[in-house]
């Protein structure tokens, strides 16, 4: 059995009659008749009911019709969705979470466009609520974020990079001194968190974070963005938890300090569709994976600069 059997098949179906499917498919008559009569003796059993120049379906030819059919569809599709993956991709959509990508995204950016020059990456500022729905509704490409409690099963997904989750505080803090720190200990302390209305899985989280010792966070400002809450801890008593990774971008305005027992890790990972796994989606993905090269020097503490502005802003002898 090969494909034009079922072409032919279905086009008699759909007519009722053997002529104006010949027509249709644009081949001569006694070819339709011979295809279908070769797949009749194929498969065992009549899917016509022949009656003159008309024909009906059997049962059986009724059922099989339906299945022929979706194959056929499901092949045109398949032809189409490997199609769009051969096809040169112009532009490539990526949203990103940017306290959990600072290294993660300049070191993919700048691989990517020496292997693929001629395509343009729209990069998407978002928070990890917002890069889901976007991503499955097609309007992004690619999502670097945190992973979610549930993958959806259209899309695909590969662990970036994993941070050690860290308590910051302000440089001066009567707890900076510290190496280590407790979550027992962080309880008293006023914590500076995400905006509950644009990150409400972020507080579900600190719920029940504080939950385990039988407490509540003690919940003093909220913010729109990691840097804006960065710049409240730098400029008061507050503290935050953090990943690891943005130690390097605090400067000599916050601690990070290690808390024992340790918390779960950050895990950033890639998601895309896994219909949409074009060249240029695998492409971007496997330069976000790849490690950068040591110097074999501690990396300097430089200060994000839209974070000293709001320090300063919010603290002038700082």
């Amino acid at each position: 059995m090969e494909l034009r059997h079922l072409r032919y098949f279905v086009a008699v179906a759909e007519e009722e009659n053997v002529s104006r499917a010949a027509s249709k498919l644009h081949v001569s008559q006694p070819g339709v008749s011979r295809q279908i009569h070769d797949l009749e003796d194929e498969i065992g059993f009549s899917l016509f009911e022949r009656n003159g120049k008309s024909v009906r379906l059997t049962p059986a030819g009724r059922i099989f019709f339906g299945e022929a059919r979706d194959i056929l569809q499901r092949t045109a599709d398949a032809v189409k969705k490997a199609s769009r993956a051969r096809a040169p991709q112009a532009e490539i959509n990526v949203g990103y979470a940017p306290s959990h990508t600072v290294d993660i995204l300049p070191r993919a950016l700048g691989a990517f466009r020496n292997s693929f020059p001629g395509v343009c990456v729209t990069l998407h500022d978002l928070s990890a609520e917002e890069m889901l729905p976007l991503l499955l509704q097609k309007q992004l490409d690619i999502a670097l974020t945190l992973a979610p409690h549930k993958l959806p099963r259209e899309l695909g997904m590969k662990e970036l990079e994993r941070d050690e989750t860290c308590v910051a505080v302000r440089a001066t803090h009567r707890l900076a001194t510290s190496e280590f720190v407790s979550l027992m200990q962080m309880a008293f302390e006023p914590v500076a968190a995400l905006t509950h209305k644009d990150f409400p899985l972020y507080h579900k989280h600190l719920e029940k974070l504080f939950a385990t010792i039988g407490r509540k966070p003690r919940i003093s400002s909220e913010h729109d963005s990691v840097t804006s809450m960065m710049a409240a801890v730098a400029a008061g008593n507050e503290f935050a938890f953090l990943p690891s990774s943005l130690s390097g971008k605090a400067g000599r305005h916050l601690k990070f300090l290690k808390l024992r027992p340790a918390l779960a890790p950050w895990w950033t990972v890639a998601l895309w569709r896994k219909e949409a796994e074009t060249e240029a989606v695998k492409a971007f993905i496997a330069a976000a994976l790849a490690k950068p090269i040591k110097s074999g020097r501690p990396p300097a503490r430089i200060m994000d600069p839209m974070l000293e502005k709001l320090i300063a802003r919010s603290n002038g002898s700082l």
